[in-house]
């Protein structure tokens, strides 16, 4: 999910699209998948941390799907630039659609939940933690972006500037 919001965060600076209300969105959700593994970390593996982020991951291919339909037609040459000929929504029904089916795969198996007192070894707690505040700082990051972007007043559905630093300049 830090590789997700990362990529999402970086396009917004460096190719200077701001993200539609949809965007912005579809960005929360995947914060919001992250908190099963984060509670899975921080508590070890149970089937409602999972459950959090199932429901998260189908929220947001709801989300993304109503994203992709609004610009399904022939002529609509869609919102943003495109990554490999697909625009970054399409991308994030295709992550939420992958979300849904691995999480799936991992409640097949029941023995993760038994408790047998074993910890993750120092190199896993450590990339695990790391992990674990790279999505917490992108996730902060966003919400000052988005603070920044939107101003305290709704989202623009097309945002030409940020409208926070424009009442300022």
């Amino acid at each position: 999910m830090a590789l997700v919001l990362a990529a999402a965060f970086a396009a917004q600076f460096v190719l200077h699209e701001l993200p539609c209300p949809l965007c912005l969105l579809q960005r929360i959700l995947f914060a919001t998948l992250a908190i099963g593994p984060i509670l899975n970390i921080r508590f070890g593996p149970r089937p409602s941390h999972y459950a959090l982020s199932l429901l998260a991951a189908v929220a947001g291919a709801i989300a993304s799907t109503r994203q992709v339909l609004l610009h399904i037609m022939p002529a609509d040459g869609g919102y943003g630039s495109a990554l490999l000929g697909y625009h970054y929504y399409t991308w994030a029904l295709i992550g939420f659609i992958a979300a849904i089916v691995l999480l799936a795969a991992i409640l097949l198996f029941d023995r993760q939940f038994e408790d047998d007192g074993a910890a993750l070894p120092p190199t896993g707690a450590l990339v695990a933690q790391i992990a674990v505040w790279l999505v917490i700082g992108l996730t902060l990051l966003n919400v000052i972006s988005t603070l920044l972007e939107c101003g305290f007043g709704a989202c623009a559905d097309n945002p030409p500037v940020y409208e926070l630093l424009k009442r300022s300049s």
